[in-house]
């Protein structure tokens, strides 16, 4: 019903930057949240930062000031623009999905299947 394909991970030295990028498809009606976690080796999967339909943000305090997250919602994109990037941002990135609408079924949550990013000391 839904896919999402991710990009932009990669390898990347410590203060370098990346962008990465989910794009949803399918009979998407309307994504009330969208989002970006991640998950180091050996530790549980966090929030990194989330934005709403209206355009509002939340941030994890460890990436505030680094990360910006922005969204289109006519494409169903969610990008996460990674500044200053330091050793321990080194994770697996998902993108997520908040509360979906959509044509032909009925609401939920979708993960990406994660992309990963190593940050060289």
């Amino acid at each position: 019903q839904v896919q999402l394909v991710e990009s932009g991970g990669g390898l990347v030295q410590a203060g370098g930057s990346l962008t990465l990028s989910c794009v949803a498809s399918g009979s998407i009606v309307s994504i009330n949240v969208m989002g970006w976690y991640r998950q180091a080796p050996g530790k549980q999967r966090e929030l990194v930062a989330i934005i709403t339909s209206g355009g509002g943000t939340n941030y994890a305090d460890s990436v505030k000031g680094r990360f910006t997250i922005s969204r289109d919602n006519a494409k169903n994109m969610v990008d996460l623009q990674m500044n200053s990037l330091k050793p321990e941002d080194t994770a697996v990135y998902y993108c997520k999905l908040g509360l979906v609408r959509l044509r032909d079924g009925p609401l939920g949550d979708y993960w990406g299947q994660g992309t990963q990013v190593t940050v060289s000391s």
